[in-house]
């Protein structure tokens, strides 16, 4: 446990500072390894983790979606094989050359993707339109060497996530996979209550050989843009390199549609604490929540016996209802100092339980987001815990929505204005890359592109350039 529980730095005046102190003070990461842009993920982080790989499982089997496990190293071969994927990604790749003292006859890679590993295995495994669509997904660590400033959770070289791989008849099946994973994110982000956009990246910016790229953004305390997650059509492109090709009904070969889809689940954990957190700590939500409820006693020796029985009640009760609940009855910590650590770890509700509360069979019940304390009687007590973790999340959905800012912007003038305030900014947009690199040497602004399910029409000329528009797009500054 961390000797200063207290965090220093107030998250409005210093965003960064107060995320770094809450992440280590917490003890979700600890960022001391011997590796720069590596990280521990401590037992609070990792059951955190656990909890919303488990939401996104459900949610990609309820689909069909069926789990696999391929291996962390990928050939070199294989990677060369899609030129326009390797070469997205050359610059990250870290390589195994030797074993021992002997060297490999090929390199292997730490996978960054794994698009080249499965998509071999792809083309043994189909043979027939009987066998699409195929959709698998996998979850477990990629390693990028990311040349930028390493942030734990939100960009490190190692990162934690789930990769979703599909093979379809037609294209036009491969996109509609798209439309479904982002049914899949949304539904799954709000259990997390957390707001975000689905932007379409432009052709300069999709990921490494795919036809189309669709990208989860959403807008961090310091008014910086987080992709969290994305979905790519990846047409033919893949399949005709590795010969991934099926057998129609009338016997014709064809080769399959694919679509990859990547959930970043450690930068959704870096996202709910980001935006969730205040100045005394990690805010969970109730669904990802490693512990839902504390029970703290308090006691006077006369009244201890007592008082732990109750708690044991209760604890009982709720365990039985499937509540992660701890009971903290450690007799070396105060009653002060136990509220303030579990406010620091995110615990969504508090229940105290002292002498008085027995007398009048009740328990007080403290809620993280507001830390309001109320009183609930015995016999209501399970109903109130639903209705109480249920308001906190919808309370933390309602609040992160405010974050969630978009600005427009007619002109140059207006954009730099916009981008100084922070998050998404929309324009009218000419879709050319120059303009877009003019923008990013200016001002360190991106183009994110325009929503997925498109709708919104450009009204006049480039906010940037002047010249004639194409599209409607965000942009904004980056991590």
């Amino acid at each position: 446990m961390s000797e200063e529980l207290g965090i220093k730095t107030k998250k409005k005046e210093n965003f960064n500072e107060w995320y770094l102190e809450v992440v280590q003070k917490a003890e979700i990461v600890d960022t001391r390894y011997g590796v720069k842009g590596f990280q521990i993920f401590m037992p609070l982080g990792m059951l955190a983790i656990d909890n919303i790989v488990k939401i996104f499982e459900e949610e990609l089997q309820a689909r069909d979606y069926k789990p696999v496990l391929f291996p962390t190293v990928i050939p070199e071969s294989y990677l060369k094989r899609e030129s326009k994927h390797i070469k997205g990604f050359e610059q990250e790749v870290f390589w195994i050359t030797h074993a021992g003292k002997n060297k490999l006859e090929e390199r292997l890679s730490l996978r960054p993707t794994s698009e080249t590993a499965m998509y071999p295995m792809f083309a043994l495994w189909i043979r027939s339109h009987s066998h699409l669509p195929l959709k698998i997904y996998q979850k477990g660590t990629v390693f990028r060497y990311d040349t930028k400033m390493t942030k734990p959770l939100l960009r490190g070289r190692e990162f934690y996530w789930i990769e979703a791989h599909t093979a379809h008849k037609t294209w036009d099946d491969a996109e509609q996979q798209t439309k479904e994973d982002y049914e899949i994110f949304k539904e799954t982000l709000d259990h997390f209550a957390l707001p975000f956009l689905t932007l379409k990246r432009p052709d300069w910016d999709k990921f490494p050989g795919a036809d189309a790229t669709y990208a989860f953004d959403m807008v961090l305390p310091d008014g910086k843009l987080l992709q969290i997650g994305t979905t790519h059509n990846l047409g033919e492109n893949f399949a005709k390199v590795f010969k991934v090709k099926y057998l129609d009904v009338k016997g014709k070969k064809k080769f399959v549609s694919q679509t990859s889809y990547g959930p970043g689940i450690m930068r959704i954990l870096g996202a709910v604490i980001s935006i969730h957190g205040d100045d005394k700590g990690v805010i969970f939500p109730p669904l990802i929540a490693p512990i839902q409820i504390v029970i703290i006693p308090i006691f006077t020796e006369q009244t201890k016996p007592k008082v732990l029985e109750k708690c044991g009640e209760v604890l009982g009760k709720l365990e039985e209802k499937d509540f992660r609940v701890h009971l903290d009855d450690r007799n070396q910590y105060t009653p002060g100092f136990k509220f303030n650590e579990w406010e620091l770890k995110g615990v969504p509700l508090r229940i105290e339980i002292g002498p008085k509360d027995l007398e009048k069979r009740q328990v007080s019940f403290v809620r993280r987001d507001f830390l309001e304390r109320f009183s609930v009687s015995e016999e209501n007590l399970e109903q109130q815990v639903v209705e109480t973790l249920d308001s906190i999340n919808y309370q933390l959905s309602k609040r992160a929505i405010e974050l969630l800012s978009v600005s427009d912007a007619k002109n140059y003038k207006e954009v730099k204005k916009a981008l100084n305030k922070g998050g998404f900014v929309r324009i009218d947009f000419c879709m050319r890359e120059s303009c877009s690199k003019n923008l990013k040497g200016d001002t360190g602004a991106d183009v994110k592109g325009p929503l997925m399910e498109g709708g919104e029409k450009s009204t006049g000329n480039c906010s940037i350039c002047n010249k004639k528009a194409k599209e409607k797009v965000y942009i904004g500054r980056s991590y």
